[in-house]
Formats: structure tokens, sequence, C-alpha cells
């Protein structure tokens, strides 16, 4: 199994899952200094080029790869490897398994616009969406985000080289940007929606084998890296059968082939679920599904080697799983950051919330017993990040260069979260949640 190597937990994840099994694990990454690199079940080690500078170069090298005899199939962590992955889908189909969308049905996931279309033609819930040149109503509370989820000559055309499709930014109510402005800056014309205030974010993560469901998960994200919102810091796995009825509705109507999380909120106005995006690949918080009990980096292999995937597998509902460093992140946020439209909570209040669930729900994505060192790589990484940005600052100007992106629009929310909420979700349904839906299928490939 080639597993591309990132910052993100999931890397590591996919190898302490497969490794044990008998599966040879070979991490390809830009860095010698991903946490991958340095976990015990890593196998083998190859330098790639970076996809965010050399996207047609990273997949050339994948496919290189692909055409030795001992790979059998290829892991998608981020968005640039499921481009390049679907985008040239049967040259790989020629030498390994593949398991993930067509370009086609990819594009539909990565660009938001007709995300959202599928979704209206499922009839799931989404906040009120429409590009930025055709949204007329700047009084309320809006976010601004890309309408695509990776910068890609596909994407973009001419704009590939020289734009930032950029992140999701709050609008302050009652300001409009510059469109034309926002279109140089971007390449691209985002997409204007509606904020869905009080806003945990809930994920329904699923492996489909061309439109059946092979395993399905749930988790409530309490905190993210930011008090606003962001990435995973601590979640909490859940079953709520609205949000399987939702994520199942969208997935079927894209006849989904391949890994997929749908993000939602749910709107306090109503309690219905609004979709945010799919991440057509692994997430970030993997370690915390594979530890609750659905195993998807096995589920995964299982699917592409054609093997039978048992019928009952569960995962355990209520428990709770931390990154650390996102953990540290977020009370730094609400130590020292303000954030427009969201309600700062108190640092004692944080600090007593995150000390208790770490007691509570002492998991780690990355910090475990028998595999140390990739925690502490994300730790040296971590400093070395820090550093850097430190020696690129200007100490004279930052304090307004603060001021200012407090008072304008620019605030980066990540990954499609937008708020955060000190309540806890509801753990409807049993105390365990089946992980696998339909057993048994099987995927057919051509491999060597």
């Amino acid at each position: 199994m080639l597993v591309p190597g990132i910052d993100a937990p999931s890397s590591v994840a996919c190898l302490r899952s497969l490794h044990p099994r008998g599966v040879r694990t070979i991490v390809g990454s830009e860095s010698r200094s991903t946490p991958a690199a340095s976990s015990s079940y890593r196998d083998e080690f190859v330098r790639l080029p970076d996809p965010e500078t050399d996207l047609s170069g990273y997949g050339d090298a994948l496919l290189s790869l692909a055409e030795r005899p001992d790979v059998q199939t290829i892991i998608p962590v981020r968005e640039e490897d499921i481009y390049v992955l679907s985008q040239r889908k049967e040259a790989f189909a020629e030498e390994i398994a593949t398991p993930w969308p067509d370009f086609e049905t990819l594009r539909r996931v990565q660009d938001r616009v007709e995300l959202f279309a599928a979704a209206e033609t499922a009839g799931v819930g989404a906040p009120e969406t429409a590009l930025l040149d055709q949204w007329d109503d700047w009084s309320q509370e809006t976010i601004v985000k890309p309408r695509y989820t990776v910068a890609s000559p596909a994407y973009l055309g001419a704009r590939f080289d020289d734009a930032e499709i950029g992140s999701t930014e709050y609008q302050q109510p009652d300001t409009k940007p510059d469109p034309q402005a926002v279109l140089e800056q971007r390449g691209h014309v985002p997409i204007v929606q509606e904020r869905v205030p009080d806003s945990r974010e809930f994920g329904f993560f699923a492996l489909y084998d061309h439109g059946t469901p092979v395993a399905t998960f749930q988790h409530c994200q309490h905190r993210g890296w930011k008090y606003c919102g962001g990435p995973s810091a601590y979640r909490e796995s859940v079953h709520i059968p609205e949000l399987e009825t939702a994520g199942r509705a969208l997935l079927e109507e894209l006849d989904w082939h391949g890994l997929a999380m749908v993000e939602f909120l749910r709107d306090p106005s109503d309690g219905e679920f609004k979709l945010m995006e799919i991440n057509p690949r692994f997430w970030s918080s993997l370690p915390f599904s594979v530890r609750a009990g659905a195993d998807f980096p096995y589920y995964y292999w299982q699917l592409a080697m054609d093997e039978p995937i048992a019928t009952d597998p569960t995962y355990e509902v209520g428990m709770g799983g931390h990154l650390l460093r996102g953990e540290l992140s977020y009370l730094h946020s609400v130590a020292t950051e303000e954030y427009p439209l969201v309600d700062r909570p108190s640092l004692g209040t944080a600090v007593r919330e995150v000390a208790t669930s770490l007691v509570d729900h002492p998991r780690f994505d990355y910090a475990v017993a028998d595999d140390p060192v990739p925690f502490f790589q994300d730790g040296v990484n971590l400093i070395r990040a820090w550093l850097d940005s430190r020696s690129d600052e200007d100490p004279a100007t930052e304090s307004e260069r603060d001021a200012e992106t407090r008072a304008e629009i620019g605030t980066e929310i990540g990954d499609g979260s937008t708020g955060s909420s000190e309540e806890r979700p509801p753990s409807d349904g049993d105390p365990t949640q089946s992980a696998q839906t339909d057993g048994g299928s099987r995927f057919d490939s051509r491999r060597r």
C-alpha cells in the first residue's frame, strides 16, 4: 500500500492499521519530516514532488510507483491525491486497484456549485448558496469560500499558475466584497453562503463500492483548532439517524465509489443538518475512527483486494478522542484571537473543558505507546513552523496587521466549520452502531 505522507494524522493511522496485518507500507512524501516517515509501522520511504508546486509531476511520480509489481493500490489522504488519481484513473487501473471515483464524479464534489446542485436533487438540506457575483443579500451573516477544493488546471484554467484559491472567510453583515478584486486574487469566482450559527461540525464517514455503502461512521466535533472552528481537535463518536439519512442520500445521488467524509452543520432554528462539503479521501481525524472500531484503512484494503468484508463490525458511540496539537491551538486561539460573528469562550472555561475531556477520554491521534516517534516528530514540526512564522513577521507592524485582520472579513475558519458550541451532541441510538452496512461486496479491478 502506498500512503502519501502528510502533516495530518491520517497517514500514520493507515500505517498502524495495515502493517500489523501483513500489508507492506510505503510512505511517499515531499518531506522526510512527515510524521509517517518516522513510524515503526512504515516499511519504506520514497520522496515525491510537492503537489502544491508540481501537481503534474506528483501525478507522474504516483503513476511510476503504481507500476512497481509490489504496489497494489494507493490511499488518498488529501485533495491533490484524489484529484490526480481520479484524473488518471484509466492509467492507474492498468497497474493497481482503483477504489476511487472517476473524474467526472469527483468534479461534482470538488466543485461546490455542482455539489450543492446534487444536494438539492437528493433532497439534502444546505445553506443558501450562490456564486459571489450572483449573491444580492449582504445584510445577513455570510461566509465566502472557494468554489473548488483544490487548485488545478481543470478548475482554474489559465489562472492555475498564479492564483490562490484562498480559504473560507467570514463576511460582516452589510459589507460587500469587490468581486473584481476577489476574482483577481482567487483566480475564480468563489461561492457565498448564509452562515449557520452555533454549529458543531457533524461528520458522516463512509466507504462505498460503486454506489453501495460498505462501512459508515459518525462523529461530532466539539472543538476545532480555533474557537470559531477549523480542523478537529476534539470529537466524539455519535449515531444520529437523520445524519445517516442525509449522508446516504447525497452519496447515492452521486453514485459514489470510494472514501467520503460528508460534513454537516446542524441549523439551531430547525435541527436540520445542512451540508457543508464532501472530502473525497481520508480525513485528518482517521485515527479516532479506527480507535472507535471503524477501521477504514483495512476496509479500503479489503475492498481493493476483492476480499470479503465482515458484515457486523461495530463502532462505539460516546467515545471521545483528541489531537493534542489541536487542543493547544484551540486554547491559544481563545487566549489571543478575536473572530467576528463568533462568541469567544472564557479562557478559564476553555481550559477546564479541555482538561476534563482529556481525563475522561484519554485517546490521542498521534500519541500511542507502541509507536511514539510520530508524536514527537509532529511536535518538532510544530515548533519549526512556529519559529519560521516568527522570523517572517515584523514585530513593529504585527499588532496593526492583527487589528486590520480582525476588523475585516478575512478570517480563516478552515475545513468548512463555522462555529463551536459547549453543548454535547445527542448520542441517538444504541451504545454501539454498525460500521458495516452491506458487507461482502467485491471490487473488480485489473492488477498485476
